[in-house]
């Protein structure tokens, strides 16, 4: 295929653009559902005559996701942060009502805490917190010149976010008619899909147990959890589908751990009873999400690992940030400072808790630059000659729908997603006028010193290290290891196998900037550290049999008290036992051969030597 050359001397080739192109029917569908939900909101906040209708269609954007489970689950959340940021602003503002100082550190340490928080957050309720967060200096920055009227700014701007929530709920009901049928048939796939691709890593550690690595197994197996979550909230608020579906994909994770600890003792086979048992059980929970019965009261959780380290260094980064937007504002007399602090504190809103913020800066920044351009056009040169807003509205949708195309293709959604969303916000669309062009220039100036701001605190303020990240997990793991050899440790298998699951799939997910052998040894080592701690939870758990022999149970004990106290000698004590075991020196006959085998395995795979 023919290729230009693109300016930074790298061709370009033509099939990059065919998500614009030759778009697919699903794209088609989300980008024009999303934009006339944009549009729609628009339409109604220049009706409703608000004195800022862009921050509807805003709204829209940022709520509008493919599935309809997670839209809702997000706008739930937006709105529950809203209004606490809504009260947090009202309070800020009485309490320093003439103490600019007070008031911007206060409201600097709110938002540190707001986005520390967020990173022990899991799914859309982090988001929650990041929303609490910008809606509480974003009302609290457009009233700091007007205190008297925070209550109608914060009134305003809880009317905006409900009725672009509003207007997107409404037009994916007409996009997506059938709603619950489409999210099992959706659920049912997504099991069924996962389980097959399971089935075929174990079936392949069968002959290269050393050569086979997890990591896309488990990564394939995180996100069909988290969209699962999503597919059974559309399926009715009394289904219980999602926690049959939360203990299916915890089932599959065990089955390619215990599988990979069985492939390095070369006992894993296609008839292995332990893995078809455990199949049989995830078959269970797949059929009681196709068929929910009344009556099922089955709850399942998992759990994340929660990132200290991470949480204080957003929290940190935040406050700074936002005390150095104030300062900013405060030192240069910007006329423009209160929407450069507005955006700022936006921008750390939407980027604070990506698993890389300085990843997802960049290709944001260069949204923005986009986004910019194309509002320059609109402000410019198409608004002066709208003299209506059904017009203009019919205008803004063919940008709108380019973005949305955009906002479907994992290479171009990190630029729709600044794009989207400020597009509006930028043209400032009214009744009574336009945005004329020395306001439109220090709107936007504002947004791109806001976005190029946040990146640069991003890379100077605690930045993002991958390397300090693997051995702040490495320790995390040995220490998890000792604790889970105690005796007293209630530390379920599908807890341990997600937390290590969830934090090595984000490993993979930013690890571009380190050499790939490094990672690789890394990705190798954490997997066999796993299912380390796999085996030893049924090594404690085994110990506990009332029917176990005394004298093994007393090795065994020992072995555990060796690994609780996180000895260097750990592994090899652990092969001396495996050694006498096989001896028959601890005990000569031994009534249960099949409990004796599968003690072996355990230890076999303790005292296997990192990669």
């Amino acid at each position: 295929m023919r290729t230009l050359t693109a300016a930074i001397g790298q061709p370009f080739n033509k099939s990059a653009l065919a998500w614009l192109l030759a778009p697919s029917v699903p794209d088609v569908l989300f980008a024009l559902r999303t934009a006339s939900a944009a549009c729609l909101s628009l339409l109604i906040a220049m009706w409703m005559e608000l004195d800022s209708p862009q921050w509807a269609p805003l709204t829209v954007w940022v709520v509008a996701l493919s599935s309809r489970g997670e839209s809702l689950s997000k706008a739930r959340w937006r709105i529950v942060g809203t209004l606490i940021g809504c009260c947090a602003a009202f309070v800020l503002i009485a309490a320093f009502p003439q103490e600019p100082g007070l008031f911007f550190c206060s409201l600097a340490l709110w938002i540190g805490v707001c986005c520390g928080l967020a990173t022990f957050g899991t799914g859309y309720r982090a988001y929650g917190l990041l929303v609490t967060s910008f809606t509480s200096a974003i009302v609290a920055s457009g009233a700091i010149m007007q205190p008297d009227n925070i209550f109608d700014i914060a009134m305003a701007r809880s009317s905006y976010i409900i009725l672009g929530i509003v207007c997107e709920a409404t037009l994916a009901v007409v996009f997506m008619p059938g709603l619950q049928e489409q999210a099992q048939k959706r659920l049912l796939e997504r099991l069924s899909t996962t389980l097959l691709s399971t089935n075929q890593s174990i079936a392949s550690l069968i002959h290269r147990p050393r050569a086979i690595t997890l990591e896309p197994a488990l990564s394939a197996l995180l996100n069909a959890n988290a969209r699962a979550e999503y597919d059974a909230l559309e399926m009715g608020p009394h289904s219980h589908a999602a926690d049959h579906a939360r203990a299916a994909f915890a089932g599959m994770i065990t089955m390619l751990a215990r599988g990979y600890g069985l492939a390095l003792t070369h006992q894993l086979t296609p008839t292995n009873h332990t893995m078809l048992a455990d199949e049989a059980i995830i078959r269970q929970h797949i059929q009681a999400c196709m068929h929910p019965k009344s009556g099922d009261h089955f709850r399942f959780r998992l759990q994340s690992r929660r990132h200290a380290v991470e949480a204080m260094d957003n929290g940190i980064r935040a406050c700074l940030g936002i005390l150095g937007a104030w300062l900013v504002w405060e030192v240069t007399a910007w006329p423009a400072g209160p929407t450069f602090f507005s955006f700022v504190s936006l921008v750390y809103g939407l980027l604070a808790t990506r698993e890389n913020p300085l990843l997802a800066a960049a290709p944001f920044f260069k949204g923005a630059l986009w986004c910019g351009l194309i509002a320059a056009l609109y402000a410019l040169l198409v608004i002066p000659a709208i003299t209506a807003p059904e017009l203009l509205v019919l205008l803004l949708f063919i940008p709108m729908i380019i973005g949305g195309l955009a906002a479907r293709h994992t290479q171009t959604a990190g630029y729709a997603f600044s794009f989207n969303m400020f597009l509006p916000v930028l043209l400032g669309p009214a009744n009574q006028g336009r945005c004329d062009e020395q306001s439109f220039f220090n709107t936007t100036l504002a947004f791109l010193g806001a976005v190029l701001f946040t990146r640069w605190t991003f890379l100077i303020i605690f930045p993002f290290r991958l390397d300090s990240h693997m051995r702040r997990t490495r320790r995390w793991i040995e220490k998890s290891l000792n604790h889970l050899a105690r005796t007293g440790d209630k530390t379920q298998p599908h807890i341990w196998l997600s937390r290590n699951a969830e934090s090595l799939v984000r490993i993979i997910n930013t690890s571009k900037a380190l050499p790939q052998e490094k990672t690789e040894q890394y990705i190798q080592e954490q997997i066999l550290y796993m299912v380390k701690g796999l085996y030893l939870i049924f090594l404690r758990d085994t110990v506990k049999d009332k029917t176990f022999p005394d004298a093994l149970k007393t090795e065994l004990k020992k072995i555990l008290r060796i690994w609780a106290s996180g000895s260097s000698m750990r592994m090899q004590q652990t092969q001396d036992l495996l050694n006498r075991l096989k001896q028959k020196d601890v005990i000569p006959s031994a009534p249960d051969q099949a409990l004796i085998q599968k003690i072996c395995t355990y230890l076999h795979v303790l005292a296997a030597p990192m990669k």
